[in-house]
């Protein structure tokens, strides 16, 4: 039984102070028990000497294990060192290979969202090409539509085809691209192709198509039909317009036939034949604007008939001599009755009358002579006013007909429009055709009606303004004459002034309001506030 060193000390050490216990116990009794205590004592030295034999055993197993222990734990320490190291190595491929871990992982979220990328820049690329394919048949020429469908198809069937990879796909877009740019180099030098159009009797016809940039001619196999190509609304086919001129249409096919040579070019753009199919001649273009064209047609043409009339009649209007005029105030202010007569009747025209009505009456009151010769004045203002209202209502009309036919024609088209919806304009051409033309022309009526009536109506003033100022002057004239004047001895005037102004005086306000109403309505309101103010110092002096 193999006792530990430890274990066994213990023991001896408690067996010792058991034994001092016992002794210092035994030598406290009594001395009669001095001979138990020998026997014990010997019995302890003996126990004593057994345990000192077991201490030197121990020390001496101890000892051995000691040196086996030693013996063993130096290669045991050397194994932990080693195995330490291994360890050590071990947590640093451990860390370094964590951290490859970490990158690694990093890297694949780097890959991941750059294929995402290129996923959805193939996708934004593929977009593009579907959106360029659309693109590029909206631009072709309707004669190019049949030449590149083909590739057009499969550029966008390929985008729906589920059974293509993407680098498929791709292929067939770039191949669309690769053919938009060999147009560009053809369209340059032109180019000439072969394909189907429908001529002007609606016939499917076969030949050849030659483009130059935006002109594009067909001729037919035949050689009939010849004509640029244009696309009309509502069909797929191109379509042949002929061309008007036969040079045109023969160098034209020249052309097409040889691939060379001289041929009509549109600078329009394709439009040359749109622009011809707008003109129209004026009876159609009047005939676009309804049933309200005619009156203002009518009223355009009375107005001109009659604003004619009223220049000639104005033209052809005699006026008074100026020198005859002196003549006839140089025989007033003589106080020659007989030659201011003569002188008088000499005088052409309406102030020619006047002025013989005044010299008719010139020894009576100058009230009475000069309300004779503004009688004249009158008379000669309404006969040349006579028809220029007309052409002022003609002004003022016209361009009230043209806004009924505007309104008209708006009403139509808000009908066809309910009718056949607002998808085709040519439906809707014809209401506002007549909405359109019916105001330019009232317009057109209005403005040089308007122009004649202020010309003519200023003409027509001039004529009354000039008759009253001879009126004016030749009435002043006479005042001043010794021999008409209201102081003339043997005059009738002087014997008779005051009774006829006696007479007059209760109506001869109400009739120079009248005169000065008319004149202010028909010759404005400076010429009869001259007429007044001339008229006004002859009375004070005739009252006076």
């Amino acid at each position: 039984m193999f006792i530990q060193p430890q274990t066994l000390l213990t023991g001896l050490v408690l067996a010792g102070s058991l034994a001092l216990s016992s002794s210092a116990t035994v030598s406290a009794q009594a001395p009669a028990a001095t001979q138990q205590d020998e026997a014990s004592g010997s019995a302890m030295a003996t126990t004593a000497a057994s345990i000192t034999a077991d201490i030197r055993a121990a020390e001496a197993e101890l000892t051995a294990l000691r040196e086996r222990a030693t013996a063993e734990v130096l290669p045991l320490s050397a194994e932990l060192h080693r195995l330490e190291a291994e360890l050590l190595v071990a947590n640093k491929e451990l860390t370094a290979a964590t951290r490859d871990q970490g990158d690694a992982a990093q890297q694949l979220v780097n890959l991941t969202k750059t294929i995402q990328e290129r996923r959805d820049e193939a996708a934004y690329a593929s977009s593009l090409f579907s959106e360029y394919a659309r693109n590029f048949e909206s631009r072709l020429h309707i004669a190019e539509v049949q030449r590149y469908r083909d590739a057009i198809d499969s550029a966008q069937l390929a985008v729906e085809n589920s059974n293509l990879t993407q680098s498929e796909i791709f292929a067939a877009q770039a191949a669309l691209l690769d053919v938009s740019i060999e147009r560009l180099k053809e369209l340059g030098s032109g180019v000439r192709f072969d394909g189907t159009a429908v001529d002007e009797e609606g016939l499917v016809r076969d030949g050849q198509f030659i483009l130059l940039g935006p002109t594009a001619i067909f001729r037919s196999k035949d050689g009939e039909a010849v004509g640029t190509v244009q696309q009309r609304l509502g069909s797929l086919e191109p379509i042949i317009t002929a061309f008007g001129e036969e040079p045109d249409r023969l160098a034209a096919s020249a052309v097409v036939a040889s691939g060379a040579g001289p041929m009509p070019f549109d600078p329009s753009l394709g439009d040359a034949h749109k622009v011809e199919a707008t003109k129209e001649t004026l009876v159609e273009h009047v005939q676009k604007g309804g049933a309200i064209i005619y009156p203002i047609l009518l009223m355009a043409a009375l107005a001109l008939i009659v604003a004619l009339y009223k220049w000639m009649s104005l033209l052809f209007v005699a006026k008074p001599s100026r020198k005859k005029f002196s003549g006839l105030l140089s025989a007033v202010e003589e106080g020659d009755e007989d030659s201011a007569k003569r002188r008088a009747s000499e005088l052409r025209g309406p102030g020619g009358k006047m002025l013989q009505a005044g010299v008719a009456n010139i020894r009576r009151s100058r009230d009475l002579m000069e309300e004779v010769m503004y009688e004249k004045v009158l008379v000669t203002k309404n006969r040349l006013q006579k028809g220029l209202p007309f052409i002022a209502v003609c002004a003022a009309s016209a361009p009230l007909l043209g806004l009924l036919g505007t309104v008209t024609g708006i009403i139509n088209t808000f009908k066809q429009i309910t009718i056949f919806g607002s998808g085709d304009v040519k439906q809707l051409s014809g209401g506002i055709s007549e909405a359109l033309i019916t105001t330019k022309f009232g317009l057109i009526v209005a403005i040089p009606s308007l122009l004649l009536h202020a010309y003519l109506s200023r003409k027509a003033r001039g004529v009354t303004a000039q008759m009253e100022a001879s009126a004016v002057q030749f009435a002043n004239e006479v005042a001043r004459s010794d021999e008409f004047g209201e102081g003339a001895p043997g005059s009738q005037r002087a014997t008779t002034s005051a009774g006829i102004h006696a007479m007059l005086a209760p109506d001869q306000d109400a009739v120079r309001s009248q005169v000065t109403e008319i004149l202010n309505e028909m010759l404005g309101g400076q010429n009869a506030r001259a007429g007044q103010s001339s008229a006004t110092p002859t009375k004070a002096k005739v009252k006076a």
